[in-house]
């Protein structure tokens, strides 16, 4: 028997993941508490160390008992892991292993818990403390989050033992010039590779082992986000890793509201940036055919007030929510700190405290519409088709002071070439250079945006590729002036024969250009090659220096749909999204129809919703809404279970955390004669229009049992 169980385990690998049954779960070092008991489908049980008077395996059993499935994550970067620092695990000290700026200070992720050189060393004791009692205790999905590696470190004895191993010559310190910069950064993204390849690699041989079929999965930070806080990660080359079976794509308001360029302005823009960024995480996954969780938060690391928090993750949350093609959620991180965390009550004001309800009640509604969100084949508004290029070499030309005289200050060379199309309605997509073998990668792009002024090509496999979709009928829009110190760096387009002074030089001659092309429009079978001779930081820090750039597109791609806004109807859900610092229209966005706000813990039915500039909409259409006659719950402050439905009546049982306030919209045949709610205390109102019942009550995670008659 035992054979014949091992043989379907095995073929299991093959088999789409049983983690498909899992569409939203989040993260927590909590055991359950009912003030967290936020009803995903699952929990990601964080860390292997024991907590006060509970052990792992009793948090995790915590959480069993209350019906959750449980999967573990922990940092590969940092973490608990005070035994191989002061030698308790091997009986010698390690704290050379943490990562070191210029001036030779360890860089802490907290007070004692520094960010770690991935050593072979490091990655045994890694395997052993962490990812084995973890398999051992029965779980089979992991999440190893975060592999990051500072751009400004390189300095510690084991990063420069690591330089010698992989380039044969001794260390070069990074800041002396562009080269060094690029290769220590080049290095940092290959350990963190090797340390995850290590570390997955070992789940799935030991999950064999004991006949279970093991699951790994990486929640990081968008290329993106990596690349403006200057860290390096493996990121779009995971997806291709034998054993990674995921992401989660860590994107929220810390994230989003870091400033950029745009006409000459240096500001927030976060509904802009969360949409680049879950664009860049899901153009990196979808042609691999990966697994992709989307990540929003209520609040962020920094200390802001609640109404700073509520807008922004309004702002992440829609985001998210415009690429129909993902379906799977981590509907938050760290629930302790959102329900018990205190925040500022007000942005002029010192004075702390809990969430407050309307907060608590507005996020629970939006989140446990995840439990349901659909895909989607609809596509979001405006003119489709155009392209961001984009590759993991981002990140190794980034460093906290200008290199040789070049900056690229808050990644303006990608966003010069993102921004200028996305703030006149036009829904940019991203595609990775990582990704350009993958038949899929190409289906819906008609023209491609580069640049080599902020990136470089790691494979000139990938020059083919893109060649070959010219020829086929493709479009490229080079920008790039090609004289940044990093097209001198040591890589395979001056090694081996190749002597080009810029890698676009063969990319230019593979398409039968001159390799030095000037700014023109070149033919190279059915597709077009047009050379601007600008970066693309130009066009977004100077005021109005996106005209040049927004007159080439439109001759490549003709006429384009300009507007300031975006739309997606999703099922019976329907969101929008109006720009501001928009030249078209300053104009709000009016949408008419039979909605539920989803915005408003409040759940008032609307025939009309506006949306002003800066602003989004969240809505539940009723019109969509098929069995019309069906009692059924439209939106709720809470997960329902245990549904019955008799000739004139509608039961279930719903669940959300405690200390926190139910509000829901019940679709009815007939105003209800009767209402029985097991907490006994509501209060409910009827809408003759839309035949929908408004009823509100106290939250109980063990479940308040509803009943109605007509």
């Amino acid at each position: 028997m035992k054979k014949i169980i091992t043989t379907i385990m095995m073929l299991g690998m093959f088999l789409p993941s049983m983690s498909q049954e899992v569409k939203t779960t989040f993260q927590t070092g909590s055991h359950w508490k009912p003030t967290i008991d936020v009803r995903s489908d699952a929990v990601m049980v964080y860390g292997t160390g024991s907590r006060p008077q509970m052990t792992f395996k009793e948090r995790v059993e915590s959480w069993q008992k209350h019906g959750y499935t449980t999967h573990f994550m922990t940092g590969i970067a940092w973490g608990g892991y005070s035994d191989y620092f002061n030698g308790k695990w091997d009986g010698k000290p390690h704290m050379d292993e943490g990562q070191k700026d210029a001036k030779g200070d360890t860089i802490l992720h907290n007070p004692g818990t520094p960010y770690i050189v991935p050593t072979l060393n490091y990655l045994k004791f890694f395997k052993e403390t962490q990812i084995k009692p973890v398999i051992d205790a029965g779980i089979q999905e992991i999440f190893l989050e975060e592999p990051e590696f500072w751009a400004y470190a390189g300095y510690s004895e084991s990063f420069k033992r690591e330089w010698q191993a992989y380039y044969g010559f001794p260390w070069r310190a990074q800041h002396l010039s562009a080269e060094n910069t690029y290769l220590s950064n080049k290095l940092k993204y290959h350990l963190y590779y090797r340390a995850l390849d290590e570390a997955f690699t070992y789940a799935k041989e030991y999950g064999r082992e004991k006949d279970m079929n093991i699951r790994c999965y990486v929640p990081t930070h968008s290329l993106i986000n990596y690349s403006m806080w200057h860290i390096v990660s493996p990121e779009a080359s995971l997806a291709s890793m034998k054993n990674c079976d995921g992401y989660i794509a860590q994107v929220w308001t810390g994230t989003s509201r870091v400033p950029n360029y745009f006409n000459g302005k240096r500001k927030e823009r976060v509904f802009e940036t969360a949409f680049l960024e879950y664009g860049s995480m899901e153009s990196m996954t979808r042609p691999t055919g990966r697994k992709m969780f989307f990540l929003t938060d209520p609040i962020e690391d920094a200390k802001k007030d609640w109404a700073d928090y509520k807008q922004n993750y309004q702002a992440t949350f829609t985001a998210q929510l415009l690429y129909p093609q993902i379906a799977n959620y981590e509907v938050m991180p760290w629930p302790a700190r959102i329900y018990e965390g205190l925040y500022r009550v007000s942005a002029n004001s010192e004075e702390k405290a809990r969430i407050p309800r309307f907060y608590s009640t507005q996020m629970q509604i939006m989140v446990n519409t995840l439990n349901s969100m659909p895909l989607s084949k609809n596509k979001i508004s405006g003119s489709q088709g155009i392209s961001v290029l984009m590759a993991n070499s981002l990140m190794f030309q980034r460093s906290l002071e200008p290199v040789e005289g070049y900056e690229d200050p808050q990644l303006s060379n990608f966003f010069g070439l993102a921004l200028p199309l996305l703030k006149r309605g036009v829904p940019v997509s991203i595609t990775h250079l990582e990704n350009t073998g993958y038949a899929d990668t190409w289906k819906d792009v008609k023209i491609l945006l580069m640049t080599y002024s902020n990136m470089k090509p790691l494979d000139p496999k990938a020059h083919q590729d893109l060649a070959d979709w010219v020829k086929k009928g493709g479009t490229i829009i080079y920008c790039g002036r090609d004289n940044d110190p990093y097209q001198r760096v040591l890589e395979w387009w001056n090694q081996d024969g190749n002597n080009y002074t810029a890698p676009s030089q063969h990319l230019f001659q593979l398409m039968q250009m001159p390799k030095k092309a000037e700014e023109d429009v070149y033919r190279y079978g059915k597709g077009r090659i047009y050379v601007v001779r600008q970066d693309p930081k130009e066009f977004v820090m100077q005021e109005k220096g996106d005209q040049s750039l927004l007159s080439v597109i439109e001759k490549a791609y003709g006429k384009l749909e300009y507007k300031n806004h975006f739309y997606l109807e999703r099922g019976p859900y329907t969101l929008a999204a109006v720009v501001d610092e928009n030249a078209v229209s300053s104009k709000p966005l009016q949408l008419n129809g039979n909605y539920i706000d989803l915005f408003d813990p409040k759940l008032p039915c609307l025939k009309q919703k506006t949306v002003n500039p800066g602003e989004q909409a969240f809505l539940f259409d009723i019109n969509a809404v098929k069995k019309r006659n069906r009692p059924q719950v439209l939106a709720s402050a809470s997960r329902q279970s245990d549904e019955s439905i008799g000739k004139r009546t509608y039961a279930f049982i719903a669940k959300s955390p405690a200390e926190t306030d139910n509000v829901m919209r019940i679709l009815l045949p007939k105003n209800p004669k009767g209402i029985t709610v097991s907490s006994n205390q509501f209060t409910s109102e009827w809408d003759e229009r839309t035949h929908t019942l408004l009823l509100q009550f106290e939250n109980n995670p063990e479940g308040v049992h509803v009943k109605i008659e007509w």
